[in-house]
């Protein structure tokens, strides 16, 4: 089945659970008309899209592709140095009009035709539109740009290129929240300058890998190198806020506010060995921010996120690519006035993140085990009462608040 055909937003198959958002049905993750229906209520509808850094577009004239769902996008900063974004398909048979993920041009040519756009994604010529010595061509009435691509409505927010194609979607500050949008630009204070980035395949749903995001209990189990170096711990200084509809979170912690031992008296995996690092300066850090914060992650409903792990800083975009797979791209990057040892740490301590990273790699393989562990289990559902039953900011981190906001976010825009 074609996952991406739109189902004009058919009657979901199956009804939520009655207990609410404690529960979440494994066919979530499964069926081709959820997933084809997300594409239009959500990704399509009045929601955010991240599409790039605004440092991202360098100068006038550039432009990088992008994706909104499985739609893919142009983003582009003309010659006057305005941004815009338009749906990246010709008019013509619908072939992709950019091909590289960035560069420079004036104008953007279909290479199948040569169907030529402006930075606006205005349809500008026509190859051979009046034949070829008086015969062929198009009708002297043809209208070629009624099917022209889709523009987007833009929002550059502290340097955060947003997009949708809805008049309905409510400014970012009121999408995020106060409280999380304040978070937002804790970090995205000043000017960045982009570093480079990592692109994985995930064999999984994209809803479990923001589920993974939002879901604070997991990050010092699975990941074995916060818990046993002490980066991050359930029993350090932190909590979470939930924002916006509930699709905004924030979950923070600082480092060194408890010395306990509650991880090796658990007999916790992530406690276990007797490792050290022979090369500590990967995760020596300074207090950039001075409020002490050394971990901040960032969701944002559907598929953003804002990360700083101690001195390093990146932004995620999430990206469906079918029922069972999700591509995850991440751009890492530093302050435009980083002096030249901050530069050489955050490039070493991009080590902890990406699909290696001594941090993130085991995200991708989790979600997967979801993914495979619910196959035959559809009318099963999963668990969700770490920090009970609502959806609120809480000073702990063992809940699981966010991600019941995540599905809260999601069933309002899913109608469900």
């Amino acid at each position: 089945m074609n996952t991406t055909a739109s189902p004009s937003a058919a009657a979901p198959p199956r009804a939520w659970p009655a207990e609410g958002l404690t529960r979440v049905p494994y066919w979530v993750y499964q069926d081709e008309a959820i997933y084809a229906r997300e594409q239009e209520k959500i990704f399509r509808g009045a929601s955010w899209s991240f599409l790039c850094l605004d440092a991202e577009l360098p100068g006038p004239n550039t432009y990088r592709t992008s994706d909104i769902g499985d739609m893919p996008v142009v983003v582009t900063r003309d010659a006057e140095g305005v941004l815009h974004a338009f749906e990246n398909r010709c008019a013509h048979r619908g072939a992709l009009l950019a091909l590289k993920r960035s560069g420079e041009a004036k104008e953007i040519a279909c290479i199948y035709h040569n169907w030529t756009y402006d930075l606006k994604g205005n349809l500008q010529g026509v190859a051979f539109r009046r034949g070829v010595a008086g015969k062929g061509g198009m009708p002297a009435d043809a209208k070629p740009e009624c099917n022209a691509p889709r523009k987007l409505r833009l929002e550059l927010y502290h340097g955060v290129v947003f997009g949708t194609l809805s008049d309905q979607t409510p400014p970012m500050e009121e999408y995020l929240g106060p409280e999380v949008a304040a978070k937002f630009k804790r970090v995205m204070n000043r000017p960045v300058k982009p570093l480079g980035g990592y692109t994985q395949i995930l064999n999984s749903n994209w809803k479990l890998y923001l589920e993974n995001v939002k879901d604070s209990y997991h990050a010092s189990l699975l990941h074995l190198f916060f818990a046993k170096f002490r980066i991050n711990r359930l029993t350090h200084k932190g909590g979470v806020l939930v924002g916006g509809d509930g699709g905004s979170h924030v979950s923070f912690s600082h480092e060194g506010t408890s010395s306990g031992n509650e991880y090796e008296k658990a007999g916790l995996r992530s406690a276990a060995g007797g490792f050290t690092l022979e090369a500590p300066q990967l995760v020596a850090s300074v207090d950039e921010w001075g409020d002490g914060g050394t971990i901040q992650i960032l969701g944002m409903f559907p598929g953003f996120v804002l990360q700083q792990i101690k001195n390093c800083l990146a932004v995620r975009r999430v990206v469906p690519r079918g029922v069972n797979q999700t591509e995850l791209l991440w751009t890492v990057f530093g302050y435009a006035d980083d002096d030249e040892a901050m530069l050489q740490r955050r490039l070493l301590q991009a080590n902890l993140i990406g699909p290696a990273g001594f941090i993130s790699m085991e995200d991708g393989a989790a979600t997967g085990f979801v993914q495979r562990g619910v196959a035959g289990a559809h009318d099963y559902n999963s668990f969700v009462e770490m920090g009970g039953a609502g959806v609120a900011s809480d000073e702990s981190r063992v809940t699981e608040t966010s991600v019941r906001g995540f599905w809260q976010a999601w069933r309002r825009r899913m109608e469900m």
